[in-house]
């Protein structure tokens, strides 16, 4: 078997450790210490992120997402091929070496996503891009650590409490979707979102998409 080698590293903010972009072969994995944040091949639940939350967006005129977390730009690329052409999409990512590794080692996966017209990457916690985008977005999509029980980084759970629902539902326009990718259920967090007035669907969906794996969670809260 091909063994793994060491790409590059990255330092998250704020005491939240060091990324590892990890390669065997044709495959790529983004590690945290023995953590395996993603990998190359596994993209079907960060598709389907992107795919059920955009088809609530049918009609809509120049609609405007915002995804929080690059990952390998999985999310990314299925909300590009969903939106039309009027659609405008922002992306905050805390880390900027993620988005350069989508740019160098792993440009044949990213493709041409990072180069599209409709999108603007912003260098930050997309947190702080909720709390001031009030009415600013049709639909906001998060992908940010592990989901609502982060791993990674502990201000991320400032999205998934109380005060950040609530900064998250100004920040849509009405009807609009908040879309929540986690490894694992939480019943507290679906309690959460229906105290904050939203409107919930939770979504099994496969880890790898097809019919067989791991299952993970996706969350698609109306305002």
């Amino acid at each position: 078997m091909i063994p793994w080698s060491l790409v590059d590293t990255a330092t998250m903010p704020d005491g939240g450790g060091e990324l590892r972009l990890m390669r065997r072969g044709a495959e790529f994995s983004i590690m945290s210490g023995g953590i395996e944040l993603m990998n190359s091949r596994v993209s079907g639940s960060e598709e389907a992120l992107a795919t059920l939350a955009c088809s609530r967006l049918q009609g809509r005129r120049d609609p405007h997402v915002l995804i929080g977390g690059f990952g390998m730009g999985f999310t990314l690329r299925a909300a590009l091929a969903c939106l039309g052409r009027d659609a405008r999409i922002t992306l905050g990512e805390l880390v900027p070496a993620v988005i350069a590794w989508a740019r160098g080692p792993m440009a044949h996966i990213s493709g041409q996503c990072v180069g599209d017209p409709r999108l603007t990457i912003c260098d930050g916690d997309v947190g702080g891009m909720i709390r001031l985008g009030r009415g600013a977005y049709d639909a906001i999509l998060l992908d940010v650590d592990n989901g609502p029980e982060g791993l990674t980084r502990k201000a991320n759970d400032r999205l998934y409490d109380k005060d950040g629902l609530i900064a998250a539902r100004r920040a849509l326009r009405p009807q609009g979707v908040l879309a929540v990718w986690s490894s694992t259920p939480n019943a507290d967090f679906t309690r959460r979102l229906r105290q904050g007035g939203f409107e919930v669907d939770e979504v099994r969906v496969r880890a790898a998409g097809g019919r067989r794996g791991a299952r993970h969670v996706i969350w698609l809260a109306t305002a």
